[in-house]
């Protein structure tokens, strides 16, 4: 069980904001307005006692769960892997593809219509009517990251997208992509960076009782996902972090109470950045958002 507070999700962006101004980043009255800002939260009984029990959900019932609504809701994370990996997926000559992780099929599409033979493995089998419907021409199968259901060396590329993040070892599902790409293959990776995972980037869903739950998630360093890559004998051929927008602290924008903000756990965390729009914006600049990897098989 999780035990999220809005009240210690603000202060922590606070806490970023003034290790920031420690170093040097910003001045004198920025600390002292962050520090009167952190009095107020302190005061404030809505945030105070709005704290919450949330549920940790694995995957096959999580993905269950979300999959009826996974398509309706625009999801930012996508503005940030797609350009990435349309960018790699676009130089590579057309063959047959793993969609490993397809959910829905949103990579499984941008392969077919590139010309890719696709096969998508997903756990989640209501997400898989999903993609079979939206990917007619792809095959589509049950299967789990860690024993695939595909033969060695029989992809030419593997793509992952979104999916690492709720396995506890990368070491046995790199193996396995490692396994499935012949010799001089190529794997592809796209994940919430482990800055977002810190900072609350994990879904939310609520069971059939409306009793609030979020995907289960690791923190998996940069340097994880390479060492990993290496003991598979993958070589890193790129590497790229798609950093957060920073707003214009300038722009004046109106700032919800807390009672309003607290009241729609749904959206939590980032919705609670709007409470203390100054420290978040000193807190996430530059911050990573997305972590994407290409990797290519050895040639023997």
């Amino acid at each position: 069980m999780i035990y999220e507070s809005p009240l210690a999700y603000v202060l922590g962006l606070e806490g970023v904001a003034l290790l920031r101004s420690f170093t040097g980043k910003h001045d004198r009255a920025f600390v002292e307005a962050r520090i009167g800002e952190i009095r107020k939260l302190l005061d404030d009984e809505s945030l105070a006692s709005a704290a919450v029990d949330v549920a940790r959900v694995d995957t096959v019932e999580g993905y269950r769960i979300w999959s009826s609504t996974y398509d309706d809701v625009p999801n930012s994370a996508f503005e940030f892997d797609e350009p990435v990996v349309t960018e790699i997926v676009d130089a590579l000559p057309a063959g047959v593809a793993l969609d490993a992780a397809c959910g829905t099929g949103r990579y499984a599409a941008a392969l077919s219509a590139r010309g890719h033979q696709v096969l998508g493995v997903d756990s989640s089998p209501e997400m898989l009517d999903h993609a079979r419907r939206r990917v007619p021409n792809a095959r589509f199968e049950v299967g789990d990251l860690h024993r695939l259901p595909v033969a060695d060396g029989a992809m030419d590329l593997v793509v992952c997208g979104l999916a690492l993040v709720h396995v506890p070892d990368l070491d046995p599902v790199l193996a396995e992509f490692a396994r499935v790409l012949r010799p001089g293959g190529h794997l592809v990776i796209a994940d919430v960076h482990p800055e977002g995972i810190a900072r609350g980037s994990v879904p939310t869903v609520r069971d059939a009782d409306g009793r609030p739950g979020r995907l289960v998630a690791y923190r998996h360093l940069v340097g994880d996902y390479l060492r990993a890559a290496l003991r598979a004998g993958l070589q890193p051929l790129r590497c790229e972090e798609p950093r957060l927008p920073v707003g214009d602290p300038s722009v004046a924008r109106e700032v919800p109470t807390a009672a309003d903000v607290v009241r729609r756990w749904d959206v939590w965390p980032w919705s609670l950045t709007a409470l203390v729009p100054e420290a978040a914006r000193a807190a996430n600049e530059g911050a990573p958002a997305m972590l994407i990897w290409h990797f290519r098989a050895a040639d023997s």
